[in-house]
């Protein structure tokens, strides 16, 4: 099941998402201006926007697993930029990019063996990849509120989750299986403040649990969530620099 996105709430609410995401763009600070690069899992465009500044006789291509996403991205970019709905697992260029950057989506996708293969595939030899998203024990705190308002409540939601938070271990053995060398991944600890903190947590964290539940029980879902969050969320980012090796990679296997 895709995950349904609020894609003006998080919007509005992802100011916290922006400030990680300003992290990976110091880290392209050497990127020639006429490259091409492509923002995977760009919601709402936010981050797409800052990278069109960074390649200004370059090309920016975007993708998103959500058309609610997509269908704002395309209004924030007009045609700056390409946009698109996909799923990164059935990724294919028509050619090689020259970079390629991703913020706060990538622990959304579980089968993370074909995601690196997929990702380094879409690489030119020597191809930057510049990635953040969740990590080993990301939200744990909120992760246990969740658990234990499932088992009272939701038991459709036990044992449920729409996440895979890596260790940089796995992560660098991934890499390196598919075809990536130069490899650095850390895990950096971002506690976080959201300003509207129901907004957000609905948004930005349970949308995948809510839509398991039908509409007249997400609500007292979230209430009782928020009654046992205490701030700041305890996120945890995963950090990923790699560069695609020049010899062949792995096979992503079958989509």
């Amino acid at each position: 099941m895709s995950t349904p996105w609020d894609a003006r709430t998080y919007d509005a609410t992802s100011a916290p998402q922006q400030t990680w995401a300003t992290d990976v763009l110091v880290r392209l600070d050497r990127i020639p201006p006429d490259a091409t690069v492509l923002d995977v899992g760009c919601g709402t465009g936010r981050v797409t926007e800052s990278l069109l500044a960074l390649v200004p006789r370059g090309r920016v291509l975007a993708l998103d697993a959500s058309a609610e996403m997509v269908d704002l991205a395309r209004s924030r970019l007009g045609d700056r930029a390409e946009v698109w709905c996909q799923d990164v697992l059935a990724l294919e260029l028509s050619e090689p990019v020259d970079v390629i950057v991703s913020t706060a989506t990538l622990h959304w996708v579980i089968d993370h063996d074909r995601m690196w293969a997929r990702l380094a595939g879409a690489l030119r030899p020597g191809g930057i990849l510049e990635v953040q998203c969740g990590g080993a024990g990301n939200i744990a705190r909120v992760r246990k509120v969740i658990e234990t308002v499932a088992a009272d409540a939701s038991p459709e939601l036990v044992g449920f989750s729409p996440w895979e938070f890596a260790t940089p271990e796995d992560t660098e053995r991934r890499l390196r299986r598919a075809g990536c060398a130069s490899i650095r991944c850390w895990l950096q600890e971002r506690p976080t403040y959201p300003q509207d903190l129901g907004p957000f947590v609905r948004t930005s964290i349970l949308a995948a649990h809510l839509a398991r539940l039908p509409q007249r029980r997400r609500g007292p879902f979230v209430d009782a969530v928020l009654a046992g969050i205490r701030l700041p969320l305890d996120y945890v980012r995963l950090n990923v620099s790699a560069i695609r090796d020049q010899g062949p990679i792995a096979a992503p296997g079958p989509v």
